[in-house]
């Protein structure tokens, strides 16, 4: 049972250590999206958050259910995989938080490298919510070595739409602004995409609310 709200740095500390072992973390599928024009995906398990909307809830409600422990070689290896095989030059990894804390972010760190010591040409975007780039500035001049690009998914507009939103304690919705200063101040590519309220007063066909 979890009482919300709940405190996100606390969570991701418990769910970093459901879904890491080593440097092995779990993710549940490889594959081909649409998105951004076409991209290769690999989709992790395990989050800070627990947004009501998120189409991962389930899987990142109990982590410990989902998923298989892949090396940061197997991961790279398979999205690379899936690069050749649809001729793409995008990767990302989804489907959760790729930062929970160290041990996470020494795995994706090694995932980027492996895949731009294979293929430098590639684009790599990095989805994240932002919230341990927003405490940690020293994990975004680690990023900064790298050509990525770092879409930061921003839950609401103010402390009580992401308590909403996210069931974490509102204090920490500054942390995934904060997130995006830190990397723009170390030279990487960084943007919002904003995570309206979906909850609330209904909304009637010709757009008025009720």
């Amino acid at each position: 049972m979890i009482n919300l709200p709940f405190n996100p740095i606390k969570r991701a500390e418990e769910v970093e250590k459901i879904v890491m072992k080593d440097l092995e973390r779990k993710y549940y599928r490889f594959r081909y999206a649409s998105y951004y024009g076409g991209i290769a995906t690999a989709d992790t398990i395990g989050c800070c958050f627990l947004c009501a909307y998120c189409w991962n809830y389930f899987k990142n409600l109990k982590p410990e259910k989902f998923g298989e422990f892949y090396s940061p070689e197997e991961v790279s290896k398979k999205i690379l995989e899936i690069v050749e095989k649809k001729s793409l030059d995008r990767v990302r990894i989804s489907g959760a938080e790729p930062i929970l804390g160290e041990k996470s972010f020494e795995h994706l760190e090694k995932v980027i490298q492996e895949i731009y010591e294979r293929k430098s040409s590639l684009d790599f975007i990095l989805e994240t919510n932002g919230l341990i780039l927003g405490l940690n500035k020293k994990f975004c001049s680690r990023l900064a070595k790298y050509p990525l690009a770092v879409r930061i998914s921003v839950k609401g507009w103010d402390e009580k739409s992401f308590e909403r939103i996210s069931g974490a304690q509102g204090k920490f919705f500054i942390y995934q602004l904060k997130a995006i200063k830190n990397l723009q101040d170390f030279g990487l590519e960084a943007w919002p995409a904003v995570m309206h309220e979906i909850f609330g007063r209904k909304v009637k066909r010709n757009g008025s609310r009720k």
